[in-house]
């Protein structure tokens, strides 16, 4: 069990639709980030850490922001059971 420093924080029960262009994105996977849902570092001392990917082309992408997507950084719906 984890504990409750490094427990994520359900920013959202819904994800964010985003357009992104091509290129390196990181995805706050704490839930403390006040750029949701990028991290913006207010992860440090939480013992969790962003969810770094990359964008090749360009297109539209829900990304979790309950923050227990076992699709990380993509919604798979883990929310609606929360």
């Amino acid at each position: 069990m984890l504990s409750p420093m490094t427990d994520p924080i359900i920013h959202s029960r819904a994800p964010k639709v985003v357009d992104l262009a091509p290129g390196d994105y990181a995805w706050c996977a704490c839930g403390r980030s006040a750029n949701q849902p990028f991290c913006d570092g207010a992860h440090k001392g939480t013992g969790l850490a962003p969810v770094r990917f990359t964008i090749t082309t360009p297109q539209k992408v829900a990304l979790c922001c309950c923050k227990h997507t076992a699709d990380r950084p993509r919604c798979d719906g883990t929310h609606r059971t929360l």
